[in-house]
């Protein structure tokens, strides 16, 4: 079975090992790559088993800094004794094993960190207007689960990677159109994107077109950095 040589039940260890590190550091416009590291099998069991939207907070209409648009939705942050399927808690413990964390500081440096975990279900009419991630954050990986079947690529949902050609700060609020070259990520089947965070890595989505009742879901791991420099509260 693909992954179990490492550990993995989950995760396809094969997958994991085929991305280089140094090709990954060196992607441009900011280091980045998307594809399944999920066995395809795990992907349809955790698809299958999500947690119920009725138990997330809503987000919507919080004020961001810099003048960026709210990024409204609904959000669950995980946690050990949270009642969810078991099969969530067995990613987790894959994701935070000594394999999969030497996986991540091969690609996105080697300071200390800790990791973090939510899902976030997105409805009609929202958006991920383009930023950078906070500075305390070495990268993150996100969990596509919508399934090809019955989300129309039509209503938008893919993460937009983007390129400012290093002209704006990440302080700053640019608009989509605003930027040279535009890579989407699929937001359905078995995707994962993978980013480390740069100055410039700016990321977005676009304004949902889903019917009502519909919604974007991924699963987000933050990789964010361990030490009391940046112990503040958070945007």
């Amino acid at each position: 079975m693909s992954g179990t040589r490492h550990g993995f039940q989950l995760l396809d260890g094969a997958a994991l090992e085929a991305l280089d590190p140094r090709r990954f550091r060196r992607t441009r416009p900011f280091p980045w790559w998307a594809g399944p590291v999920l066995r395809q099998e795990a992907w349809r069991a955790l698809q299958a088993r999500l947690p119920a939207p009725d138990s997330f907070a809503r987000v919507f209409g919080k004020k961001r800094r810099f003048g960026q648009q709210s990024h409204d939705r609904y959000t669950l942050d995980y946690e050990p004794d949270l009642p969810v399927h078991p099969i969530w808690h067995q990613l987790v413990e894959e994701l935070e094993s000594p394999a999969y964390r030497r996986f991540l500081r091969q690609r996105l440096g080697r300071r200390p960190f800790e990791l973090c975990f939510h899902w976030h279900y997105t409805p009609r009419g929202a958006s991920v207007s383009p930023h950078c991630d906070a500075a305390r954050k070495l990268g993150s990986q996100v969990f596509y689960f919508n399934d090809e079947a019955t989300w129309d690529p039509a209503w938008g949902g893919e993460t937009c990677v983007l390129d400012d050609g290093g002209r704006y700060s990440h302080r700053s609020n640019p608009d989509f159109a605003d930027f040279d070259a535009l890579e989407t990520v699929p937001a359905t089947g078995n995707q994962s994107l993978l980013f480390a965070r740069r100055g410039h890595s700016w990321h977005g989505v676009r304004e949902l077109t889903c019917p009502e009742g519909e919604l974007r879901r991924v699963f987000i791991m933050a990789v964010e950095s361990t030490g009391s420099w940046w112990r503040r509260p958070r945007s």
